[in-house]
């Protein structure tokens, strides 16, 4: 499947503040803005989640590559979600394109809906998917980050 240079859906560990976004995004994207993937649903992972096809709204981030570094991010997203092609047996993820929505930052910040935007999304493999609609725990919102607790008050 040739999609051309797509944007990325980011959902988890790939997010501002989470482990993964310095080590794999820093320097390598020109924009990350705020989106929801319609139609998926998030389940826990051990210490990752994953997104499945499903009645509900994903959380995350539409990352637009640096033009010079987009093979390179490419080749190191597929890494790091043991993507080894269309199908693949052995796949932790499937790399799918699929519509994604961006949020505006501000209510009010301009009129209507926002168009979707076609990006590479990272959804869990057939039998991964299978496994957790089974017997998996999903994330309250689809979002994330909302598993966090709050960050403790300060005291004087």
């Amino acid at each position: 499947m040739t999609e051309g240079r797509l944007p990325f859906f980011v959902y988890g560990t790939l997010l501002p503040g989470e482990h993964n976004h310095d080590r794999f995004l820093r320097g390598r994207t020109r924009e990350e803005r705020p989106a929801v993937l319609p139609d998926a649903l998030l389940y826990e992972g051990p210490g990752y989640p994953y997104a499945v096809e499903g009645h509900g709204t994903v959380h995350g981030s539409l990352v637009t590559a640096e033009p010079g570094a987009y093979a390179e991010l490419l080749g190191l997203l597929d890494d790091l979600e043991q993507y080894l092609g269309q199908d693949h047996p052995r796949n932790l993820y499937e790399r799918v394109a699929r519509p994604v929505l961006p949020v505006r930052a501000a209510p009010g910040a301009g009129a209507g809906t926002p168009e979707p935007v076609r990006a590479w999304v990272y959804l869990a493999a057939t039998a991964v998917a299978r496994s957790l609609r089974t017997g998996g725990t999903p994330v309250p919102g689809g979002d994330w980050l909302s598993r966090r607790p709050p960050p403790a008050p300060r005291t004087p």
